[in-house]
């Protein structure tokens, strides 16, 4: 008589709890643009939504410990001047994707199926990725330490994109055969994990080695619905979440070497239904309540926080839990990683918490004056008595703008000092 053997793991008693009403935030009018993106960002210190807007292109950014504190001659008024702009695409941009180890490399990819990389710190265009895709771009992934791609489109094709060599290393046409959006990430093995529909438009979800794309790892079936199965992948407990436009359920699978290779552990259901869905870093977990993961659900005028947990009994750091994790620092220089240099993640412990660092500030570096090229035409040449005066006249420049900040600055201070003197009136009045 066979007996039935239960996969031993850590992870099967994982359970999804929304929490507290207090702990939500409410009356966020969440975009209704038909793009099947999460349109939400979460940080340990901070919450992004896309709202409704006129024109599109609106967001809101909210702390998540709630208490604010307001700092002496904190502008009043919205934030409408951006630090560094970066325009490139032809075409609205739908994907926006952090490098996971060099500073201030960002991905983008538009309507114009162009995929680009900047260096925001200075604003230029590391590398412009066109040819490539003849379609819509569904998504874009990093592998862990940046070096390639994996990028899904409209054309039901599945490639794996070198950035720096500009070329397709290797690809596999309908990995799944629907012609429904697809979605791809990187695994901590280096496996790709798909979700997709079947011929049927059944949802279905698959695992691929890179090295052979001829069969997959793992395909299975999902259900018939019509939402968009958003992969969130935890690479330091191999789980993945899926998390569909207009499901009101999460479900989460183990990515393990043995078959079948993807294990179902487990739902987490909720009466409402996600119109988006933010995925909070590692970092920024409560690891005390022995907390996995957790979501940022957005309703329809609302953000729930969804806490994934594995119960235990102990009140000591649970190291299986909590391996190292990456942690903000980034490993590589952008110029490092553009000349072919790879270096992973650098890793921190959870051990005593997470704290973020109070100030965290992009730098952006204006291109110097004197890199501008010089214009083209018989060149006169310098005399000695030519230098000293470029040197001065750039002195000058740079006390010009020294004192402009400053001006700025005081001018600022004194427009928040007047509000500041208004609303006390107001409130007098009333």
């Amino acid at each position: 008589m066979s007996r039935r053997v239960v996969r031993q793991s850590k992870f099967r008693h994982v359970f999804g709890q929304a929490a507290k009403a207090d702990q939500a935030y409410e009356d966020i009018r969440v975009s209704k643009v038909t793009w099947d993106s999460s349109f939400c960002a979460i940080n340990p210190k901070f919450l992004a939504i896309i709202v409704e807007a006129g024109g599109g292109g609106a967001f809101i950014v909210l702390p998540l410990a709630k208490v604010w504190q307001i700092p002496d001659y904190t502008p009043m008024r919205n934030i409408t001047e951006p630090i560094i702009t970066l325009e490139g695409h032809s075409k609205r941009v739908g994907i926006l994707s952090w490098h996971p180890t060099a500073r201030n490399v960002l991905l983008s990819a538009g309507g114009d199926n162009v995929i680009i990389i900047w260096n925001v710190g200075t604003g230029e265009v590391l590398l412009s990725l066109e040819d490539m895709h003849p379609d819509v771009i569904h998504s874009v992934c990093w592998n862990s330490n940046g070096s390639l791609l994996a990028t899904t489109c409209k054309d039901k094709t599945l490639r794996i994109i070198d950035p720096r060599k500009g070329q397709v290393v290797t690809e596999r046409f309908a990995a799944h055969e629907g012609m429904r959006p697809m979605r791809a990430v990187f695994t901590r093995q280096g496996h790709i994990f798909t979700t997709g529909f079947t011929r049927m438009s059944q949802r279905e979800l698959g695992l691929w080695d890179p090295n052979n794309f001829e069969e997959p790892v793992a395909l299975q079936e999902m259900d018939t619905s019509n939402g968009v199965l958003l992969p969130f992948y935890d690479p330091d407990s191999s789980i993945v979440y899926l998390c569909g436009k207009g499901d009101s359920s999460i479900r989460y699978f183990e990515i393990t070497d043995e078959p079948p290779f993807v294990h179902y552990l487990n739902t987490f259901s909720s009466k409402e239904p996600q119109r988006g869905i933010g995925f909070m870093p590692k970092r920024g977990l409560d690891v005390s309540k022995c907390e996995i993961a957790r979501f940022y659900k957005l309703h329809e005028r609302k953000c729930e926080p969804i806490i994934m947990t594995v119960p235990r009994k102990s009140d000591l750091f649970q190291d299986d839990l909590y391996p190292d994790t990456p942690g903000p620092e980034p490993a590589l220089e952008a110029e490092e990683w553009l000349s072919g240099q790879d270096a992973d993640p650098v890793l921190i412990s959870l051990r005593d918490g997470y704290v973020p660092p109070k100030l965290r500030e992009l730098r952006v570096t204006k291109r110097n004056i004197l890199d501008v090229r010089p214009p083209s035409g018989p060149r006169r040449s310098q005399s000695a008595s030519d230098a000293p005066l470029a040197q001065h006249t750039l002195e000058t420049l740079l006390e010009e703008i020294k004192a402009l900040r400053e001006q700025v600055q005081a001018q600022e201070q004194r427009i928040t000092a007047l509000e500041n003197m208004l609303c006390e009136l107001v409130d007098g009045t009333d």
